[in-house]
């Protein structure tokens, strides 16, 4: 029988309360990606905005997918990526273009160079944790506009390098459209309602493919929201999953993405536990992300075009500017 509960270090009431609100008593309900969503077609960028994109990531699952929607957007992409490894001599095939990856040694060369040919270049970063700030630095170094997707580092740091160097950059810890529109109207309903779930339990989980190394970004901005609204929360107390069975059993991830998924759960529970609420957005895939990824590339394009006071944006900045293309694909998001 499939479980919706959570490792034991969570306590048990919320899941067996979810149980009973979504199906008879002690029959756990699968979630699924797969119900009916409509599905729009998509806009194409229009010509005056067909720029060079460079996507650093490209041996990754998450850079491809980026590259691909570049591609398919009508954008420029430049056939030149990076990767940790010095010794790495390869291509990736990216619809009709090749982009070749190089070691770490030759990024500012190579930069240079690309920027020499390609002045209104932006760059999308999808790399690794570890790389945030390396890369990011160099992006300032070489005023390179830049797009950071890549979750983890040291973010004040991050944010620092972007205003020393006065460069132009977004930084956001959630590329996904509908996921930014959730984020936004937590962060009106912290600004607005301060303290109004004072003294509430709060419990989080989160499933993301085992490749994924860090805290997922997404619920530590939720959870920041959560503490304005007045609940006290310790981040080691987070329930993270990164193990398959788990996710197919107790999460209810469908097996065709365990390899590309984002489940999240925030449970609230009254002080005597005689209230709950529940707040869930579960993504499969990864072209969430990367249709989103170029929505926040041509807007910053247009903030360096018209040479815009602000430095430093975010999906928000992108959301509220109406800067959101159609999906082009089907998505299943709960907000319970």
């Amino acid at each position: 029988m499939l479980s919706l509960r959570p490792p034991c270090t969570l306590s048990p009431a919320p899941w067996r309360r979810r149980r009973t609100l979504h199906g008879a008593a002690g029959t756990p309900q699968r979630v699924s990606a797969a119900a009916p969503s409509a599905i729009v077609e998509a806009v194409s960028p229009p010509a005056r905005l067909s720029f060079p994109i460079l996507v650093n990531g490209c041996t990754g699952k998450m850079g491809l997918s980026v590259a691909e929607a570049v591609t398919s957007s009508g954008l420029h992409l430049v056939p030149i990526s990076f990767s940790s490894r010095d010794t790495l001599d390869r291509t990736v095939r990216v619809g009709h273009t090749d982009v070749r990856i190089y070691g770490p040694s030759a990024r500012e060369d190579v930069l240079s160079s690309v920027i020499d040919e390609f002045p209104d270049v932006v760059v999308v970063d999808y790399t690794a944790p570890d790389s945030v700030n390396a890369n990011a630095e160099l992006y300032c170094k070489l005023g390179l506009p830049f797009v950071m997707g890549t979750t983890g580092g040291d973010r004040q740091l991050l944010y620092k390098s972007v205003q020393d160097s006065n460069n132009y950059a977004l930084i956001s810890p959630q590329m996904g459209k509908q996921v930014v529109a959730f984020l936004a109207a937590m962060e009106i309903m912290a600004e607005q309602f301060p303290g109004a779930f004072s003294g509430y339990h709060l419990e989080v989980l989160e499933s993301h493919q085992a490749g994924k190394l860090d805290i997922s970004g997404t619920a530590k901005a939720v959870i920041a929201c959560f503490e304005k609204l007045g609940v006290s929360y310790d981040m080691n107390r987070m329930v993270k999953i990164r193990d398959p069975e788990q996710q197919l059993e107790m999460v209810g991830v469908p097996e065709e993405h365990i390899e590309g998924h984002a489940f999240h759960l925030y449970h609230l529970t009254s002080p005597d536990d005689s209230v709950s609420f529940e707040f869930q957005h579960n993504v499969c895939g990864r072209s969430i992300y990367a249709e989103g990824s170029v929505d926040a590339a041509m807007f910053l394009h247009r903030k360096v075009r018209s040479n815009d006071s602000k430095r430093i944006y975010d999906m928000i900045d992108v959301l509220r500017e109406g800067s959101m293309r159609a999906t082009s694909f089907p998505i299943n998001h709960e907000y319970m």
